[in-house]
């Protein structure tokens, strides 16, 4: 892939997205910065303007999804991201003595890790269909391949963000659009720390910024990292669904 001169971001005050604008940072590159921690935000574009990149910055809760397609359609309007990252997250578990999820948290949670990534898809989709290229990458989780039982509603917004990002990279490579899917697994952030269970293999946001910068420049279908935790995730969805919750349990992410 061409190395992309305009690049939105969503959830860019999060540790990868931060890490993601920061790398992509350079002269003749335009970010486009999307947030809700608005002082955050700011300190954000002004290590990236630090690098020689221009900034635009938008502060908004992404679950306001007509705000969010208002804001993208008219973005697209003047400039046309060449990349776009769906990176906006959160998490939520059953707690520490199982006694379930908030359906206030879960819902919020499917409307920010799910619906908000779709909504920006879709409203930025005429425009680089309209231009024939560009690329979107989605990130999801290692949790997306199969469903850990102290974070069901956060394994099943990333299984859905990951079935998408499939379906939509067989649809519109064709029309010389690339779709990509991240599944990062443990990356040092408040958000990993909150999260209950063991976190091996936990990457630093500057690890994991580089696997996704080179995954997307050789358009992967699939950006997993890292290696031994994606191939142990990856067993537990091939295994006997019996077997694989026998493991989950085993290795300390049981209720």
């Amino acid at each position: 892939m061409k190395e992309p001169r305009c690049v939105l971001i969503t959830g860019a005050t999060g540790e990868i997205g931060s890490a993601l604008a920061l790398a992509y940072a350079r002269p003749g590159c335009t970010l486009v910065l999307q947030g809700r921690r608005v002082e955050r935000l700011h300190g954000l574009a002004q290590a990236c303007q630090a690098r020689g990149a221009q900034v635009q910055l938008q502060a908004l809760d992404v679950r306001d999804l007509a705000a969010l397609r208002t804001w993208l359609q008219n973005l697209c309007a003047t400039v046309v991201p060449d990349l776009v990252i769906a990176n906006a997250g959160v998490n939520t578990d059953i707690g520490p003595h199982g006694t379930g999820e908030r359906w206030e948290d879960a819902q919020a949670l499917v409307e920010i890790n799910l619906l908000a990534a779709m909504a920006t898809v879709d409203a930025v989709l005429p425009a680089l269909r309209q231009r024939g290229s560009g690329q979107v990458a989605l990130v999801s989780s290692l949790a997306g391949y199969f469903g850990l039982p102290v974070t069901p509603s956060y394994s099943a917004s990333k299984a859905g963000l990951k079935a998408y990002g499939e379906a939509l990279r067989g649809w519109l490579a064709p029309e010389g659009i690339a779709v990509n899917v991240i599944m990062p697994g443990y990356v040092q952030s408040p958000m990993c720390d909150a999260m209950p269970g063991p976190k091996p293999f936990l990457w630093t946001p500057e690890q994991a910024a580089r696997a996704i910068l080179q995954g997307l420049a050789r358009n992967k279908a699939r950006i997993s990292f890292p290696f031994p935790l994606n191939f142990g995730c990856w067993w537990l969805a091939v295994l006997p669904a019996g077997v694989s919750q026998r493991i989950v349990r085993w290795l300390g992410y049981g209720a």
